[in-house]
């Protein structure tokens, strides 16, 4: 038995396919807390771009805190040894990184 026909021409169902294809887009954006990129791409994006530096800022202090809480949390011993002190350099790379954002925002 034939299916029913949703939509009448190819043109309406690519139609109906591109608007919900942009409306998924602008979920996505909308939950990562971005507003929607201008409709004309030569016009700058620029408050789209400050709340991307100023989410990626967010996170990255985040993950410093977490960093330090987790090398202050281990025992001296550890911290002392190769595994912390790379984790170390890891967490001043990281704070380094979210000094650079800070100042990108200023």
């Amino acid at each position: 038995m034939p299916q029913h026909r949703q939509y009448q021409t190819n043109a309406t169902r690519q139609a109906a396919y591109r608007k919900r294809a942009a409306q998924a887009r602008l979920a996505e954006l909308a939950q990562r807390g971005l507003p929607p990129a201008p409709a004309i791409p030569s016009i700058p994006g620029q408050k789209r771009w400050k709340a991307g530096l100023e989410y990626a800022s967010s996170l990255l202090e985040a993950i410093s805190r977490e960093m330090q809480n987790y090398f202050e949390e281990r025992s001296e011993e550890w911290q002392e040894s190769e595994r912390g002190e790379a984790h170390s350099e890891a967490a001043a790379a990281v704070e380094e990184m979210a000094q650079s954002v800070r100042e990108l925002l200023d």
